[in-house]
């Protein structure tokens, strides 16, 4: 059952499928605006991760991007940087994976706590901190960098932008909801 914003019926299966897969394919549009800025690119993928949360719940807004990561894992070339599964090897990896409890925890947070435009906001705030976590553990371990020069590559740079997109996410979440919940 979705549950993210106040809902008078359930969704059926097809709806729910639909919608995991409505963001699945926004985290690949997402991969397709980069801009390369150094050891991670900048791409719209965090919007579409927080917001598939927000709007689709924690158990599908994961699903959806558990269905990004898989078509990854067959060397599709849907990732920032085309280069299909080695993205989930390399560097960057971590991001990718982060993908997946990201979604789940804004999901999470929104179902329970999801009375304002604020309380959306933190809940994305928190899934971008999933990403940045699981992101920043990967890129240290895969190169070796310095604690500080990992934090300099791989999150300093996206703080200010990914709270922007949090709240966009935020501010979309409802009007997502409604129009999915279209024809019910």
């Amino acid at each position: 059952m979705l549950r993210t914003l106040p809902q008078t019926q359930d969704w059926s299966a097809a709806r729910r499928l639909g919608g995991i897969a409505l963001f699945t394919l926004l985290t690949i549009v997402g991969a397709r605006i980069t801009i390369e800025i150094g050891a991670v690119p900048f791409t719209l993928q965090t919007l579409a991760v927080v917001l598939s949360g927000l709007v689709l719940g924690a158990r599908d807004g994961a699903l959806s991007q558990l269905a990004y990561v898989a078509l990854v894992a067959l060397n599709l070339p849907v990732d920032a940087r085309m280069i299909g599964a080695a993205a989930l090897f390399g560097a960057t990896g971590g991001y990718i994976i982060g993908f997946v409890p990201a979604a789940f925890a804004a999901g999470w947070l929104a179902e329970r706590w999801n009375k304002t435009l604020v309380v959306r906001w933190l809940a994305g705030i928190v899934g971008m901190a999933v990403v940045y976590a699981f992101g920043f553990t990967v890129l240290q371990a895969r190169t070796g960098m310095s604690l500080e020069a990992t934090w300099a590559a791989g999150v300093a740079p996206f703080l200010v932008v990914d709270a922007a997109k949090a709240v966009v996410a935020a501010a979309l979440a409802e009007g997502g909801r409604a129009l999915l919940q279209r024809g019910d």
